[in-house]
């Protein structure tokens, strides 16, 4: 029996009642479907139905001014919506007007981790009783703090709930979360079966996952894909299909792919990042890697870079590893100045491994990259440690390096990918400013001048948010130290230790007196490499070079 399944949107939205749980996949605008939400959107607008929604993603499907965000833009003006009446996102900073109603407590918000997110997708899809994982134990998604809420509303409703487990005299967290009664995926082709393909896509993201756990068992609901083009039945080459036809019910074709379904903030498509177009390394792809304006952050930048050299040395291999943004994504652009681009096979949370990864908007995105896989398998990478490291920022710091990467009283941002990578990875550089406000920081000659300091203290006695637990990494054993432009510190499990001091700083005035507690200071303090205080960038390429050369790498 033939079962029509291309149809317009809103016959397909149709199936969404008052009250569903809806899941909508999208990392920014990439494997976001715009026409799906806007259509769903404009529904309640004429009618008033559906409402009371609740949204899962397995990230954020869209950016400023676009998808969710142009819905929640909406939202926002009118006190009286209620098109939604919490969401689960496990990021929000790419939707102001998101982050506003949280703050104004507006609707419940809850945001886990992205990879716990997607994993938990795959996990009930399975019919499993939620996710069951270590992610999280000591910061503010446990139970025993904020259990993953981000307002008091969500800490009231507990719509979406964290559990703390003892299993084998351990402690685990188990996440939990509305099972979706509709499921919103997107797709390039679609035949007229319901197979659909990704070959334009920047990446699977969790897009067959999302499609299981709205068929999964004992309420099976329905999935809707949105796609560019349809195609003859039986016509798409088999191992191109990417979610089978039996968990797709309704196929919709987007009107316009530069309104609806582009590659990316920026891009409406490009074979290059779609990993159909493999171009070589030039100056002008590298030229698209974010080069640091600040010396500042340059030497930080330089410092996680001799870790990573000292770390191929020892390993005497290529890295695997994750940049995240921030300082991190400097050490790429050096890496490749070097020519040590072939040291680092780096990762992005929903897929790409290898090639250039762009930043913004565009961020998840990479051109040519040398692999492409699911986001949760890429996640399994940073939660088994099965990367060598991870490199990522910090906003804020506390005594028992607990770390907060972007939260403030004024911003609620969500945690994105971060508390699976620093969780998870085996060593961890994180990377930041010593402090923050308007300052004046000069290099040259091996030394630091610091002629104006930020006025914001970064080392504090508390941070707005735990989003990674020292104390926690510290009793796994993980390798942990934490980069400024003027100070490296470790971590044992009675905290911070101030391990190394850039050359030129007095150590009272410069570096004790900008923190709001006093560390441990190690027996043998050390002095940073002089190597990364110069204007020049001859000084370290030469000591990272020798680092490989007597290694018998370079």
């Amino acid at each position: 029996m033939e079962v029509k399944k291309l149809v317009g949107a809103r016959e397909a939205l149709s199936v969404v009642k008052d009250n569903d749980t809806v899941a909508i996949s999208g990392f920014n605008l990439s494997t976001s479907p715009e026409y799906l939400i806007e259509e769903l959107f404009a529904m309640y607008k004429e009618t008033g139905h559906p409402n009371n929604l609740f949204i899962i993603s397995d990230t954020l499907p869209g950016v400023p001014d676009r998808g969710i965000d142009k819905v929640f833009a909406e939202l926002y003006e009118d006190k009286d919506q209620n098109f939604i009446r919490g969401t689960l996102m496990p990021f929000i900073g790419w939707s102001p007007a998101l982050m506003k109603m949280t703050l104004e407590n507006r609707i419940e918000v809850y945001s886990y981790a992205i990879g716990t997110t997607s994993y938990w997708f795959r996990e009930v899809a399975s019919g499993r009783p939620g996710l069951i994982t270590k992610v999280g134990l000591g910061t503010f998604l446990d139970p025993r703090i904020d259990g993953g809420a981000s307002n008091e509303l969500g800490k009231e409703k507990k719509t979406c709930k964290v559990e703390l487990m003892e299993i084998d005299g351990e402690e685990w967290l188990r996440y939990q979360a509305p099972t979706p009664d509709v499921t919103l995926v997107r797709g390039t082709t679609a035949d007229m079966d319901g197979n659909v393909s990704m070959e334009e896509e920047p990446f699977y993201g969790t897009v067959l996952n999302m499609a299981q756990a709205a068929k999964s068992q004992p309420n099976p609901g329905t999935t809707i894909v949105q796609v560019k083009y349809t195609a003859r039945k039986d016509t798409i080459p088999t191992r191109d299909v990417v979610v089978p036809a039996p968990l797709i019910d309704y196929i919709v074709v987007s009107p316009d792919d530069d309104k609806y379904h582009r590659l990316s903030g920026s891009y409406i498509t490009d074979p290059r990042m779609s990993g159909q177009v493999k171009t070589e390394k030039t100056k002008e792809l590298e030229s698209l890697l974010p080069t640091p304006k600040k010396i500042r952050d340059r030497i930080a930048a330089g410092r996680i870079l001799i870790e990573t050299m000292r770390l191929a040395a020892k390993l005497k291999k290529p890295l695997f590893g994750n940049l995240g943004i921030g300082i991190p994504v400097y050490v790429s652009w050096l890496a490749g100045e070097f020519g040590y681009s072939d040291m680092l096979a780096l990762t992005v949370e929903p897929g790409p491994v290898g090639g250039i990864a762009l930043v913004g908007g565009d961020f998840g995105v990479s051109i040519s990259p040398s692999a492409i896989i699911p986001m949760p398998d890429m996640f399994t990478n940073y939660e088994g440690g099965i990367i060598d490291f991870a490199s990522l920022g910090f906003m804020e710091i506390d005594p028992k390096g607990n770390v907060n990467p972007s939260y403030s009283p004024v911003r609620v941002s969500g945690p994105g990918g971060f508390p699976v990578i620093s969780a998870g990875s085996p060593r961890t550089f994180f990377a930041g400013g010593f402090t923050a406000g308007k300052f004046d920081i000069d290099a040259d000659n091996g030394k630091l001048t610091i002629n104006q300091d930020g006025n914001i203290l970064k080392f504090n006695d508390e941070v707005v948010k735990i989003v990674f637990s020292g104390p926690q990494a510290a009793k796994s054993g993980k390798e942990i130290i934490y980069v400024t432009e003027r100070a490296v510190f470790g971590l044992d499990e009675d905290g911070l230790i101030l391990q190394e001091v850039a050359p030129g700083v007095d150590v009272d005035k410069d570096i004790l007196a900008k923190m709001s507690f006093k560390p441990k200071v190690a027996n043998k303090l050390e002095e940073m490499p002089a190597c990364l205080f110069y204007k020049d960038l001859a000084p370290l390429k030469e000591y990272t070079d020798k680092i490989l050369s007597d290694a018998g790498i370079l």
